[in-house]
């Protein structure tokens, strides 16, 4: 029996795997937050509520059916945290980490399951990769918490109280997971720049991509004169960025006669920066986006749509992706054969490998957006914003999550898990990378447009 399991996991692809590493670590969630000692005193937490929660946290999505401050206990929280820390930095980070501990080998099979994990696309350099994010990542959650936790304490009455917000609030925001302890997101510290510009740190450092923290790192430490980046990293943070200020400025733009009316200019730019910085993955919120206008909230849903960068903590089509369907666009106008930027050139492959991302997202959000709207009873805003936040794995929300249906509960289910493994990652479980045809049939032009 147990040789048998052996063959078929051996059998199995490294995508078809990492799929399966996730969906285990779903379940040991599950368990997990099932656990009697998580739970305060009379609560009782249905199997489908569980599951969402746990798919949640491990997607570092953030959407939630429950009260998070109601339902969980101390111990509770801190369970929920060390879930979100497996979501957030991936389970072949932290399994790596175990390896090494045990003094295991890293083989050939582990380093490519790190490939598929960490979205790259060499063999070479993975297990030093993933120290570097394991230490770079525990560091900025723990400096994190230790300035909230402090400054928290203006806010709470106990030391222990402030710190529980404070490890929580940092771990939620870098891992970009957007659950909260206070029972209205970050609402309560809507006028309180500080906490908000800490965050919004941390969300971008979580969100940005883990090569570039690991370059930035080696460009700090460099003593050996002029560095250089890489592509990866001058167009995810080029990308990133860019859509960071083009959203505050629709923001700012599509509201100032709106929700933004009689406001101060102060105001206004926090609003906007925060609510454009959030929608890269974080789900946070320091006001209910019910209160934006419709066309806030279509931008809102493009730009979860979009999501983080590749190998970080977010979800979405990432914002290399993004970045190159444009470029694309742009160099096919001009009748450009190939794609340069910052003198380099665009492998022909990643430029086929966007447009498949960015087509089966839209499929996958289209068709989930269609389901919805037979099983739920809500507008088609309400339901397109919650699609997207759910395949970003963002976690805002116009607060229908706690109404859906078990069917519409599994469908974000579902866009959740899908957007935590990835695009491609889901579409290599059909079948294997990369199998050249031993046989061509004759070419034939069609007309396109």
């Amino acid at each position: 029996m147990w040789k048998k399991i052996t063959k078929k996991i051996n059998n199995l692809t490294p995508a078809q795997l990492i799929v399966t590493f996730y969906i285990l670590a779903v379940t040991v969630s599950v368990l997990l937050l099932s656990l009697p000692i998580a739970h305060k005193d009379g609560v009782h937490i249905p199997f489908i509520d569980r599951l969402f929660t746990a798919a949640s946290a491990i997607s570092v999505t953030g959407l939630t059916v429950i009260s998070i401050k109601d339902t969980f206990s101390t111990a509770g929280i801190f369970i929920l945290i060390f879930v979100l820390q497996v979501g957030g930095i991936g389970v072949m980070t932290l399994g790596t980490f175990i390896w090494l501990v045990f003094g295991r080998k890293i083989g050939l099979r582990e380093r490519k399951l790190i490939m598929v994990d960490q979205n790259q696309s060499q063999l070479s350099g993975l297990v030093n990769l993933l120290k570097q994010i394991l230490v770079i990542f525990i560091l900025i959650e723990v400096f994190g918490s230790i300035i909230l936790g402090i400054y928290f304490l203006d806010y709470f009455p106990t030391w222990e109280e402030a710190f529980i917000h404070g490890i929580f609030a940092s771990a939620s925001a870098t891992t970009n997971a957007g659950f909260d302890i206070t029972g209205q997101s970050l609402v309560p510290y809507a006028n309180d720049y500080f906490v908000q510009f800490i965050t919004m740190i941390l969300i971008i450092l979580g969100a940005i991509g883990f090569p570039v923290l690991v370059e930035l790192k080696e460009f700090i430490m460099n003593k050996k004169g002029r560095y250089r980046f890489s592509l990866f990293a001058k167009l995810t943070t080029v990308t990133f960025f860019s859509l960071v200020i083009l959203g505050t400025l629709f923001i700012f733009m599509l509201e100032w006669n709106h929700f933004f009316k009689r406001m101060a200019w102060h105001e206004t730019f926090f609003y906007s920066l925060f609510q454009s910085v959030t929608t890269r993955s974080a789900g946070l919120a320091t006001m209910d986006v019910n209160e934006f206008s419709s066309p806030t909230q279509l931008l809102l849903s493009g730009m979860m749509f979009i999501g983080a960068s590749p190998s970080s903590v977010g979800g979405g089509i990432r914002t290399t992706t993004f970045a190159l369907n444009l470029l694309f666009l742009y160099h096919f106008a001009r009748g450009n054969r190939s794609i340069k930027i910052f003198k380099r050139e665009i492998h022909e492959e990643d430029i086929i490998k966007s447009c498949v991302v960015t087509l089966f997202a839209f499929f996958i959000c289209f068709v989930a957006v269609i389901m919805l709207s037979i099983t739920e009873d809500f507008s088609l805003m309400q339901i397109l914003f919650e699609v997207c936040s759910a395949f970003g794995t963002t976690g805002l929300s116009m607060g229908i999550t706690p109404d859906l249906t078990e069917i519409g509960k599994i469908i974000i289910i579902l866009l959740m898990f899908i957007g935590r493994v990835g695009i491609l990652s889901f579409l290599f479980l059909i079948g294997k990378k990369g199998m050249e045809p031993d046989y061509h049939y004759p070419k034939e032009r069609l007309i396109i447009g």
